[in-house]
C-alpha cells in the first residue's frame, strides 16, 4: 500500500509509546491519523501536532469503539489502515503461598479477565469493526488490496514469566488469531499481521528504577539496550506497505528470550 494523503488510519493506544511513534510516522507520509486512547488530555495533545483526530474509546466498550470509529470516519474518511497498541498488564502467580502466614491465594479471575479483555478481545473487537468498514472500500491496486491491520503482541505470547498467565494469554490470543483473521479476509483484500516486541523504552518502561532498566538493557543479546518505540514504528509502517507481508507474526526484540522470572 502507498502511503500519502488519500490514506486514513486508526491507532489505537496512540496517544502514548509504540502507538504514538506510529501514529507520528503514519502522519509523517502524509497519512490521516486518527488516535484511540483513553487519556484525554495526551491524545488531543498528539493529535494535534500530527493534523490528525483524536478519539476517547476503550477498547472493551462496544459503544465506545463505534464511536470512535464514527468520528474518526467523519473526520478522515474510512481508514485502510488499523493499528492496535491499547493494551495493558499486571502480574500475580496462578497459586502462591504467602512465606510468612501460610495462606494459599490464587490470581484473582476478575484481573485475569480484565487483561484477556483488553488485550485479546478489545483487539479483536477493533479488529472486526475497522475491517468491516474497509469492506465498503474499492480495492487500491491490482492485487484488490483494500485495507491493512497490525496487532500488538509480546514476547510474553511464547516466553511468558512467572506471574504473566494472563498477559501471556491474551498476547497468545493475539498471535493465534492473527493467520485465521488473515484467512477470513484474504477474499476481500485486507492483510492481517502481529509484531511481538520484546523490552521496549515506552513510558510504563520509564517509571522503572534506572539500575532495573539498566539490568534489562544488558539482558539483550544485541543490542543491549531497550528497543525504542520509533523501531516498532519502523516494522508497522513497513508491514502496511509491503503487500506480501501477510499472516505473519514478527518478533522484534534484538533477539532476547525471556528467562523464567
Amino acid at each position: 500500500m502507498q502511503l500519502n494523503s488519500s490514506i486514513s488510519a486508526v491507532v489505537t493506544g496512540g496517544a502514548s509509546g509504540l502507538g504514538e511513534a506510529t501514529a507520528r510516522l503514519l502522519a509523517e507520509h502524509g497519512v490521516k491519523v486518527a488516535i484511540f486512547d483513553m487519556n484525554e488530555e495526551k491524545g488531543e495533545a498528539v493529535a494535534k501536532s500530527i493534523g490528525g483526530v483524536f478519539c476517547k474509546v476503550n477498547v472493551t466498550s462496544d459503544a465506545e469503539v463505534d464511536a470512535g470509529f464514527e468520528k474518526a470516519r467523519a473526520s478522515n474518511g474510512q481508514e485502510r489502515i488499523l493499528i492496535n497498541c491499547a493494551g495493558t498488564g499486571n502480574a500475580a502467580k496462578t497459586a502462591s503461598r504467602d512465606k510468612q502466614t501460610g495462606a494459599i491465594k490464587h490470581f484473582p479471575l476478575d484481573a485475569f479477565n480484565m487483561i484477556i479483555q483488553i488485550n485479546l478481545v478489545g483487539t479483536f473487537r477493533c479488529i472486526a469493526k475497522s475491517a468491516a468498514g474497509m469492506l465498503t472500500l474499492e480495492p487500491l491496486n491490482d492485487d484488490g488490496e483494500r485495507g491493512v491491520i497490525v496487532n500488538t503482541a509480546s514476547v510474553a505470547a511464547v516466553d511468558g514469566q512467572m506471574g504473566q498467565a494472563a498477559y501471556s494469554a491474551s498476547k497468545g490470543g493475539v498471535v493465534g488469531m492473527t493467520l485465521p483473521i488473515a484467512r477470513d479476509l484474504m477474499g476481500e483484500g485486507i492483510r492481517v499481521n502481529t509484531i511481538l516486541p520484546g523490552i521496549f523504552n515506552t513510558p510504563l518502561m520509564n517509571a522503572a528504577p534506572e539500575n532495573v532498566k539498566a539490568a534489562l538493557a544488558a539482558s539483550v543479546p544485541f543490542p543491549k539496550r531497550l528497543g525504542k518505540p520509533e523501531e516498532y514504528a519502523s516494522l508497522a509502517v513497513e508491514m502496511c506497505r509491503n503487500g506480501y507481508f501477510n499472516g505473519e507474526h514478527v518478533r522484534l526484540d534484538g533477539a532476547i528470550r525471556m528467562p523464567p522470572r
